[in-house]
């Protein structure tokens, strides 16, 4: 990764890194709201702030392993801790720099992993994150358009909303309407052959019968 002074920013991987957990406790924490709404959306992917995940540090039974704290921020070298989202820079995923550069996100992918991009600042949950500067520079260095009102919309902080998860809830399935129940009848001894074909027809509706002899 690139030698940039970045924001500590985490995943959900570092997130569960931190709180030596599994990955899927960490978004469960944020889908019953113990985790809140993420500092950062890019590429339809959430990351907090350090500031807003250490809250949770001795929160019920939720403890950060200071060595791997100590860890994580080793491995951002010029990263530095950021109270509030309001001074966050402007950093970027995939989707977004492709959007800027006016390209499609498989090229982008594409350039990344043939190093026709700057390296990115950051990388998150296997997610690449570029500082919004970054690319622009790269840009102007390779000497490739960029899209002003994109660039625009991202200073503003206009995002893509975050990825669904999960399997979206199927509509159960509507179940046909029933036929109407047949009226009751009496059948004397003799039309026992109108009592059985009226028998035969109820049965064939899934319904039940019960016959009650009268005198």
């Amino acid at each position: 990764m690139a030698q940039v002074r970045v924001p500590f920013l985490l995943g959900h991987a570092e997130i569960a890194f931190l709180f030596q957990v599994e990955r899927q406790t960490s978004q469960k924490w944020r889908t019953e709201g113990t985790l809140g709404e993420p500092d950062l959306i890019a590429s339809g992917n959430p990351y907090w702030l350090l500031s807003t995940v250490m809250q949770l540090d001795g929160e019920g039974d939720r403890r950060v392993d200071r060595e791997r704290l100590a860890t994580y921020k080793g491995g951002i070298p010029l990263g530095y801790d950021l109270e509030g989202k309001e001074r966050l820079p402007v950093v970027i995923g995939i989707q977004e720099a492709a959007r800027v550069l006016g390209q499609s996100a498989q090229a982008v992918s594409r350039w990344r992993n043939r190093q026709r991009i700057a390296e990115a600042d950051l990388l998150l949950s296997g997610s690449p994150l570029w500082l919004l500067d970054t690319i622009l520079a790269d840009a102007q260095q390779r000497q490739r358009a960029v899209v002003a009102s994109e660039i625009a919309s991202l200073r503003a902080g206009q995002r893509t909303p975050q990825k669904p998860r999960g399997r979206k809830p199927s509509a159960p399935a509507a179940r046909p309407p029933r036929e109407p129940l047949p009226a009751a009848r009496t059948f004397t001894s003799g039309e026992q052959a109108a009592a059985t074909e009226f028998l035969i027809a109820v049965l064939a509706q899934g319904r039940s019968v019960v016959i009650q002899p009268r005198p």
